[in-house]
């Protein structure tokens, strides 16, 4: 979710409650859909890399025995905390980073990134970090809003993400995320690409929501 950014002022904090507000709204046309079929056949330990609001929460499977959800914003993360209370399976909030996820090596058997990898600072790095808390063959759920495949939408992207930016809590909307997760030593297994409007009068962008998997033994040094 937006709100990996790395510091906070007014318009960080601004962005997060409206964000919050439109969730709902978001969810109605089409998003909670689009979580369900996300998390769908998910089982054992996840880490969800920016939370949010909890959006997520109450699409897991019971299969799964332990979610541990990271969110930088507090303001997101308070709502990920009461969200929390009420998930069908146990979920533990906490502050940190994409970049920097609080745990051990091998630690999960599946990564959740849910609107997020657009916003973080290093989406590399984010997914270096996916992979270092994955055990061998562990696998990556992802949904995320990407650059348009249609040439000229893409070039507009590209010459408004520097502004959009600053004003959407660093949402970058001409990102190549599938080359990302590829480029981290995942193996997609499954991708579905789509156009999604997530508020009345705004376009279709494009989105993609799919599954990927690291190798099953662990690469050499």
């Amino acid at each position: 979710m937006p709100g990996q950014w790395a510091g906070r002022g007014a318009g960080q904090e601004r962005f997060a409650r409206a964000f919050a507000a439109a969730v709902p709204r978001m969810d109605a046309r089409g998003a909670a859909t689009h979580r369900a079929r996300l998390l769908a056949g998910l089982s054992g330990t996840v880490v969800e890399v920016g939370a949010g609001t909890g959006a997520c929460f109450a699409h897991y499977p019971a299969q799964v025995t332990a979610v541990l959800a990271v969110e930088p914003d507090p303001y997101l993360r308070d709502l990920a905390t009461k969200a929390a209370a009420g998930a069908p399976v146990p979920v533990t909030v906490v502050a940190g980073t994409a970049e920097h996820l609080p745990a051990q090596p091998g630690t999960f058997d599946a990564a959740v990134c849910s609107l997020v990898l657009c916003s973080v600072a290093d989406p590399d790095a984010a997914l270096a970090e996916v992979r270092r808390v994955l055990r061998p063959g562990g696998q990556l759920r992802f949904y995320e809003h990407v650059r348009s495949a249609r040439r000229l939408v893409g070039l507009l992207e590209d010459a408004a993400t520097p502004l959009w930016s600053r004003v959407a809590g660093g949402c970058h909307p001409n990102r190549d995320t599938a080359a990302t997760i590829t480029r981290a030593g995942f193996t997609i297994t499954d991708l579905d690409r789509f156009g999604f409007a997530p508020a009345a009068l705004t376009p279709r962008t494009a989105h993609l929501l799919g599954r990927a998997e690291l190798p099953p033994t662990p690469a050499g040094p």
